[in-house]
């Protein structure tokens, strides 16, 4: 018999529940809020107050920094997350946790409507680490190409200088722009100059 399907709404923090039970320990230890919430997913379900702690900001920004810090190396580009701004785009998709939410249970099955059929008494394992490596590199591989991602990942790396995705100016954005416009190149104006003297001894 098939187990019923229980409603969640769909902007609501719950969904965000599986993708926590799947985070190392070694990340979830860094988090406070995350770390204080049972690994029993029963004990959440019938207390108040933690699906409180769960409905509650703090609670957001916790999963969506670690969700983002564990797919954010699987795209390829050098470094950590934190070498990067909010502006560098592929620091922003991998914020996109509805996204990595509903890839992991398409991979793997681990969604919220599993931890509905996990007993109430049952304490969740923490997953091996290189189980966690594997499975969010396929599911970053899997959003790249349901996306149709790849095309703008190659364009990012082409342009590795994190510095052209901030909102203000900065020297290598001048930089930049001076070289792009031909600013401060006596080159071109001579290059425009011999063009238009050849013009002129076409007519």
């Amino acid at each position: 018999m098939q187990a019923a399907i229980i409603s969640v709404p769909s902007d609501s923090n719950i969904n965000f529940l599986p993708l926590m039970y799947f985070l190392p320990h070694d990340l979830i230890e860094r988090c406070p809020t995350l770390r204080s919430l049972p690994r029993c997913f029963g004990d959440i379900a019938t207390s108040e107050k933690l699906v409180d702690v769960v409905m509650g900001d703090v609670f957001l920004k916790e999963i969506m920094d670690a969700v983002s810090a564990l797919v954010f190396p699987h795209f390829g580009f050098g470094g950590w997350k934190e070498h990067y701004t909010g502006f560098f785009p592929v620091w922003q998709l991998s914020y996109a946790l509805p996204l990595w939410a509903e890839l992991l249970e398409e991979e793997t099955g681990w969604g919220i409507q599993r931890l509905f059929t996990i007993p109430r008494s049952d304490v969740i394992p923490f997953f091996e680490p290189g189980f966690i490596r594997d499975i969010t590199g396929r599911i970053v591989r899997r959003g790249i190409e349901r996306e149709n991602l790849q095309l703008i990942l190659d364009a990012v790396r082409e342009m590795p200088c994190d510095e052209d995705f901030e909102q203000w100016n900065t020297n290598v954005r001048t930089d930049f722009y001076r070289k792009w416009y031909h600013t401060r190149s006596k080159r071109v104006q001579a290059i425009k100059r011999d063009f238009v003297r050849y013009e002129q001894e076409q007519r």
